[in-house]
């Protein structure tokens, strides 16, 4: 049983490390699939917000007009499920060689020149240098610029998109770009947590997320509420790129199908944007989660191993006790056979002797008949013996409580036993010290123990020397203790542990083919108990061997009847 544990030990750890494993990567991959698609998400809703603003007809015809940006707006306004987007949005135009600004009232839609602020002047040079390149007519010779403008962090939330597409160096009309600039607390405020729920939805409690810009990683845009959590920094459990709208996803949207189709076949542009999303599990990380579960899932099978162990040494121990009653049981049922047998066949000797008038004379008669006498009574201690023994373990014992003097006890049960101590020659030695408080008990029960013990030093502690001592005295205030003592050759140690076990008789017992059976300590036992009492042995082979009971004494306040 021990290897096969230790066997199943080994095995369940090394399946609980595999699964632990596997299920951090599982939710590793759960969460960045959600942060994908949040991401995606996020750029979808700049993508089509701007794409509206854009002409429906990509490449738009070089000779027709643009609507105007009031009408574009409006459309816009109609149509889109994020009124609050954008801050500001912009037209640049062309006017000699300058750029000019034109801002629309986001109310009304309404154009009005306006000077650049300050936050967009890395757009203003940008589109400067744009416009530089068109009239050099350098533009597509080697598309210098790459396909598309990568993002310029500097740039923060506005995005720029050609109002009629890509440049063109040789068109008639002169380049018109819009500028949109995003709020950055509607993304804070409205946005986000509206992508955060619906992507990560119940779990966003277990986890800290953050949003940083790529330029200034130390600049927090947002947040989870809980700010005594340190900041998440490099150590997150997953992250994605948020901020990113390239020119050709927007304007796909409003291309031919036939261009749409070549658009959607390029090669994916490597991720990029302009704020990066950390999240974080609030323990620290995921694989602290998972170590956890993991610590508690070992804990859990290593106290089913101990359990099973337990339980099979439980067994183990249980069949032992059952093995060793059942020898005890066995042990009795010999040695009460063999009481049985004796007294029975002296009985049956003496009675067919007077049946068959083998005994003549009076004095053979009486001698008969006394023996007769004799060992009835040795009989009908056998069975009382039995008798009370299964009365005390079925529960069910009655006793009378009543409070007793202890001398009486000691003398009565003297008395009882003063046969055998005539029949074994002994000298009892009694010590009973004066003024000792009452007992409560049953008088019956009480004077069976003590005599029991008696019984138990005539036959097996008498020995040469013919001497047993009673002793009676306080033990404190609350308890008064008996002791019955004799000089005989003593009980060895191996055996004090069981004495008080049912059907247990010593080897000495055995080997000297004492009649008993095995009954008398054990109702000593129950009794003393059945009191509240206690009872000990103590033994110096040779010298001195001594039982002690000890009783607590009466007290004011207890019932003198009652039934245990």
């Amino acid at each position: 049983m021990l290897v096969l544990c230790g066997v199943l030990g080994v095995l369940q750890y090394r399946w609980i490390d595999e699964s632990s494993r596997a299920e951090s990567m599982r939710l590793r991959g759960s969460l960045q699939g959600s942060l994908t698609r949040l991401s995606a998400d996020f750029n979808a809703t700049l993508i089509n917000s701007c794409s509206l603003f854009l002409p429906r007809v990509f490449p738009p015809d070089a000779s027709s007009v643009p609507p105007s940006p009031m009408s574009l707006y409006r459309r816009w306004r109609e149509s889109t499920q994020h009124e609050g987007l954008f801050s500001a949005i912009g037209v640049v135009r062309v006017e000699g060689d300058h750029l000019t600004l034109h801002l629309l009232d986001l109310q009304t839609g309404d154009e009005r020149v306006s000077e650049w602020p300050e936050s967009w002047g890395s757009m203003r040079r940008y589109l400067e240098e744009r416009l530089t390149i068109l009239r050099e007519g350098r533009e597509g010779q080697g598309r210098p610029g790459g396909r598309f403008r990568p993002p310029n962090l500097d740039d923060g939330f506005l995005l720029e998109f050609p109002v009629r597409g890509r440049p063109d160096p040789d068109a008639r009309q002169a380049p018109e770009w819009y500028v949109f600039e995003v709020s950055e607390s509607y993304i804070r405020k409205t946005l986000l947590p509206e992508l955060l729920n619906h992507h990560i939805g119940s779990g966003l409690a277990d986890y800290q997320v953050e949003v940083v810009s790529r330029h200034r990683p130390q600049q927090i845009l947002f947040r989870s509420p809980d700010q005594d959590l340190p900041a998440i920094g490099e150590a997150s459990d997953a992250s994605v790129f948020l901020f990113d709208a390239p020119w050709d996803l927007v304007f796909r949207r409003n291309a031919p199908p036939g261009i749409r189709e070549a658009l959607r076949n390029r090669p994916a542009p490597p991720p990029t944007g302009r704020l990066e999303l950390r999240v974080r599990h609030r323990s620290g990380s995921l694989d602290a989660v998972v170590a956890k579960t993991r610590t508690r899932n070992l804990l859990v099978t290593g106290a089913i191993l101990f359990l099973m162990l337990g339980a099979a040494a439980a067994l183990a121990s249980y069949a032992r006790r059952a093995q060793r009653l059942a020898t005890l049981q066995m042990n009795f049922v010999a040695g009460v056979s063999h009481e049985l047998r004796t007294p029975l066949a002296v009985i049956r000797t003496a009675a067919y002797n007077l049946r068959g008038k083998l005994a003549q004379n009076p004095a053979q008669v009486e001698k008969y008949g006394a023996l007769i006498q004799k060992e009835s009574e040795r009989l009908t201690t056998i069975v009382e013996d039995v008798l009370k023994f299964a009365s005390q373990n079925s529960k069910h014992a009655r006793f009378q409580f009543e409070p007793l003097s202890m001398e009486s006890l000691i003398d009565a049960s003297v008395a009882a036993s003063q046969p055998a101590i005539e029949a074994a020659q002994v000298t009892v030695d009694r010590k009973i010290q004066p003024g000792l408080p009452l007992v409560h008990g049953d008088p019956i029960a009480l004077q069976h123990a003590i005599q029991n013990l008696i019984n138990n030093a005539l036959k097996y502690g008498a020995g040469e020397q013919k001497w047993i001592g009673i002793s009676a005295a306080p033990d404190g205030e609350r308890f008064v203790e008996v002791r019955v003592s004799d000089r005989g050759p003593g009980i060895p140690q191996e055996e004090i542990g069981s004495l008080f076990d049912p059907f247990f008789r010593g080897q000495r017992a055995m080997e000297d083919q004492i009649h008993g059976t095995g009954l008398g300590l054990a109702l000593v036992k129950g009794i003393v108990e059945a009191h509240s009492g206690s009872v000990a042995v103590s033994s110096q082979p040779g010298r001195l061997t001594e039982f002690a009971i000890r009783l607590p004494a009466a007290g004011p306040g207890i019932s003198q009847d009652f039934t245990q």
